[in-house]
C-alpha cells in the first residue's frame, strides 16, 4: 500500500496500487489478444476506483484552502455523491450533496442517498430547472450562503485536480499494456489515465452516454489540468447500448456470460459496456495479434 499525499494518512482499508489479474478467454485468444483487469473496484469498499482517484487531490486542495466542507452534485443514484460522503467521513470533511429533483424531497431516501446521509452528507434537493444552472455564479452563491464556505466539486467529480489524480492509474499500469480500456462518463478518468501512460500505450474510452461530446470534453479537461492534450487516446462511442443507465438484451447476456466465465459480475452502467466493446473490437480485428489489453474495472 502506497502513502497517500492527501490531507490525512490513508486508512488501512484502502488498497493501492490496485491489483491486476489476467483473464483467459478463448474468444480473445483466437484473435491473439491477451486481457488483464485492473481491479480499481478493490481500492476501497465504498470510495472505489476512479472515485477515489478523483477525490484524493480534491481533498488535498480543499484542506490547503482551509475548507472543511465539500459541496457537490448528483442524481438520486449517484455513485459520486455516495463516494464523496464516505470520503468526507473517512478524512474528516463535512459534505453537502445537491440532488437533482426537488420532487424527491418528500419521498423516502433510496439506498444510495440513505447511505450518503448515514455517512453524514447533508442533502439538498434542487428543482431540475435550477439544477441545470448549478454552475452559474448566482446559483453557487446561494448554495454557499446556505451551507457556508466549501470546496465545490462538479457533478461526477471531474475537474483539473481529479484528472491529475487519475494519472496515477496510468503510471500503475505502466508498460504492462499496449491498450488500456476504460468506461467513460464525464471523461475525467480517461483524461488522466492517458496522461499517465507511457507513449507506447493507447487509452480507449468507451462512452456510456449517447452523443459525440466526450472527445472535446477530454481535451478540455487535459488542457485545464496540463495546459494541453497528453498521451495517445480516443473515444469509442458505439457501445453505449442506448445511453446512460440503459441497456440491451445483448449487453445483459454478455455481462451474465462474463460473470459465469470469470467470476466477476461487471456493472451494467459502466464496466459491462466497456468490456462488451473490447470483445467486439477484438472480433472486428481492431487489435493486432499479441496485443496486451488492460481493462479498468472502475467500480
Amino acid at each position: 500500500m502506497t502513502a497517500d499525499p492527501g490531507p490525512h494518512p490513508l486508512p488501512a482499508d484502502f488498497t493501492l496500487p490496485s491489483p491486476v489479474v489476467e483473464v483467459v478467454d478463448k474468444r480473445l485468444e483466437r484473435h491473439g489478444v491477451r486481457l488483464s483487469l485492473k481491479r480499481d473496484d478493490l481500492i476501497h469498499p465504498v470510495v472505489t476506483g476512479n472515485k477515489y482517484r478523483k477525490l484524493r487531490p480534491n481533498l488535498a486542495a480543499a484542506a490547503a484552502a482551509g475548507h472543511r466542507t465539500l459541496l457537490t452534485f448528483g442524481g438520486a443514484w449517484s455513485n459520486h455523491l455516495r463516494a464523496t460522503a464516505a470520503a468526507g467521513r473517512l478524512f474528516g470533511f463535512r459534505t453537502v450533496g445537491v440532488v437533482r429533483g426537488d420532487e424527491l424531497a418528500d419521498r423516502p431516501l433510496n439506498a444510495s442517498l440513505a447511505r450518503a446521509a448515514a455517512d453524514g452528507m447533508r442533502l439538498e434537493f434542487m428543482d431540475r430547472t435550477t439544477y441545470r444552472r448549478k454552475a452559474e455564479p448566482e446559483v453557487l452563491a446561494g448554495l454557499l450562503a446556505r451551507h457556508g464556505p466549501a470546496h465545490v466539486l462538479p457533478e461526477g467529480g471531474s475537474n483539473a485536480a481529479a484528472v491529475r489524480g487519475c494519472t496515477d492509474l496510468g503510471r500503475e499500469i505502466g508498460g504492462a499494456a499496449d491498450v488500456v480500456a476504460v468506461a467513460c462518463g464525464t471523461g475525467g478518468t480517461l483524461a488522466g489515465l492517458a496522461a499517465g501512460l507511457p507513449a507506447s500505450a493507447e487509452a480507449i474510452g468507451f462512452a456510456v452516454l449517447r452523443g459525440d461530446f466526450l472527445t472535446g470534453e477530454v481535451a478540455r479537461l487535459q488542457t485545464a489540468a496540463f495546459g494541453g492534450t497528453r498521451g495517445r487516446w480516443r473515444v469509442e462511442s458505439r457501445f453505449h447500448h442506448g445511453g446512460y443507465a440503459r441497456g440491451t438484451p445483448a449487453l445483459d447476456a454478455f455481462a451474465a456470460d462474463f460473470a459465469a466465465r470469470h467470476g466477476l459480475a461487471p456493472d451494467r452502467t459502466y464496466v459491462a459496456k466497456m468490456l462488451y466493446g473490447v470483445f467486439a473490437l477484438a472480433a472486428e480485428g481492431a487489435f493486432a495479434p499479441g496485443t496486451r489489453i488492460t481493462a479498468v474495472v472502475t467500480g
